[in-house]
């Protein structure tokens, strides 16, 4: 461990150890200095600024900080650039509803976000300064292609990483605080609150086998997320009976695919699973549609885009993807506030983002203060439990006020979290036809957590 890390941790073990005294004593949390915030310029929202010299006069009238800060790591360029105005919408509609709300422990949240086109040394960059010079008491970002390579660096960081994004069957069983929110010697800092590809890939396996597709052919690309999408698609189509004819991985972004895919079609399937980035995806497709190959397509959840329709061609029509539904309790309520932040196209990591920044919050209102330590022992107990159900932070601060126990009921999910740290959702499936993906039909929640062993999740 860096003796930069160090000093941060011995830092927060002190703040630990004198709790709201010794975050009196900090005068506000840092905010973040102009010109290095960013924001995705897609949807014209920026990350939340504060004061340059990031300290404040007398701390909130509680006695706590001034300001609170999150960091955002982005996708605002690469491949998946095109998922991120929606997420960032969400996050920056959440963070305006947490201050209008009154704030987190009376103070003001801010939110920094920075671009790290999924690359996980940009990652690395782009989190330790977040959390070393922008005092960031939590990160709300993050993909499975940066957590799985930064693991043991981000448990070193010990802070709690509350993200929107991440598929990997790698965080099965890594993650959150193993249902002991009090000790967080057994804690591994990272939740999700998006449901893993062990269950929205449940789900398309699950509708594939009704459907009576018995035997596959995969595509995908040789990255962590297109390789975890179909292990965890496989580890419930072939125990229930499914099996692969052939699987063809292919580097990320060649100019043609006709040579995959003839090794591919010379084998016997009813039906192939495509798993890649979207503009990769497009040029496979495409290539597929120029050979004649047929069959019938599943696409991983990314692909469910208007563009790949429009790029592709009617051959595509017909082809399904199964997404993380928008199942969540609260859906509703964070539909409302979404659509007055602007217009962004809401997707299947969007709500997600929204759950991020609320559960995070609540986590410091139950809390008392704002260290990293106390969000990580908090995000187990607002969540899951018998407490009084909360829809929003606003709802979550006053029942607290009041002395109850609460439990966030979010838009995705119900964000139950399990003891490492992962949410149980539906399944949305949805069918290419020449007006875009449109909603078929659905896999509940309850469906899918049959496939999926208790204590692997």
């Amino acid at each position: 461990m860096s003796s930069d890390i160090t000093e941060r941790v011995n830092r927060r073990s002190f703040l630990t150890v004198t709790g709201g005294a010794g975050i009196a004593g900090l005068s506000g949390c840092v905010g973040f200095g102009g010109g290095e915030e960013s924001g995705d310029g897609e949807d014209g929202s920026d990350g939340e600024s504060g004061d340059d010299d990031g300290g404040s006069d007398g701390g909130s009238s509680n006695g706590g900080p001034d300001t609170i800060v999150f960091g955002q790591p982005g996708a605002l360029s690469g491949s998946f650039d095109f998922l991120q105005p929606g997420v960032s919408q969400a996050a920056d509609a959440a963070v305006n509803h947490i201050n209008e709300a009154g704030g987190p422990l009376g103070a003001e949240l801010e939110l920094v976000r920075r671009d790290t086109g999924v690359d996980p040394q940009e990652a690395r960059t782009v989190t330790t300064q977040m959390i070393e010079n922008d005092d960031a008491a939590a990160i709300v970002g993050l993909f499975s292609s940066e957590i799985n390579p930064l693991w043991d660096y981000l448990q070193e960081l010990q802070t709690p990483v509350v993200t929107p994004w991440p598929g990997s069957t790698f965080l099965d069983t890594r993650g959150g605080d193993k249902g002991t929110p009090d000790d967080v010697s057994d804690d591994e800092w990272v939740w999700r609150t998006v449901v893993g590809d062990t269950v929205h890939t449940a789900g398309s396996a699950v509708y594939a086998l009704e459907e009576e597709f018995e035997t596959l052919g995969i595509i995908n690309g040789n990255t962590e997320g297109e390789r975890s999408y179909v292990d965890g698609f496989l580890s419930v189509y072939e125990e229930n009976g499914g099996s692969v004819a052939e699987r063809v991985e292919v580097e990320l972004g060649s100019s043609s695919y006709q040579s995959a895919l003839s090794r591919l079609f010379d084998a016997d399937f009813d039906a192939f699973l495509v798993s890649m980035p979207q503009e990769s995806a497009i040029t496979a497709l495409s290539d597929w549609s120029d050979g004649g190959y047929g069959r019938q397509p599943i696409l991983s959840d990314t692909l469910a885009q208007q563009a790949v329709i429009d790029q592709v061609g009617s051959d595509l029509h017909g082809a399904w993807v199964a997404s993380p539904g928008r199942s969540g309790p609260s859906y509703d309520t964070f539909e409302g506030i979404y659509t007055e932040e602007g217009d962004a196209e809401i997707n299947g990591w969007t709500p997600p983002s929204w759950d991020a920044v609320q559960v995070t919050a609540l986590a410091i209102e139950r809390a008392g203060e704002a260290t990293p330590e106390a969000i990580q022992q908090n995000l187990g107990p607002v969540s899951r439990g018998e407490g009084t159900a909360v829809s929003t932070f606003a709802e979550g601060k006053e029942a607290l006020a009041n002395g109850e126990e609460i439990t966030y009921e979010g838009a995705a999910t119900p964000v139950d979290f399990t003891e490492h740290g992962n949410v149980f959702g539906s399944v949305t499936i949805s069918t290419a036809e020449e007006g875009g993906f449109v909603e078929t039909t659905e896999v509940t929640a309850e469906d899918v957590r049959e496939y999926v062993a208790e204590g692997e999740y």
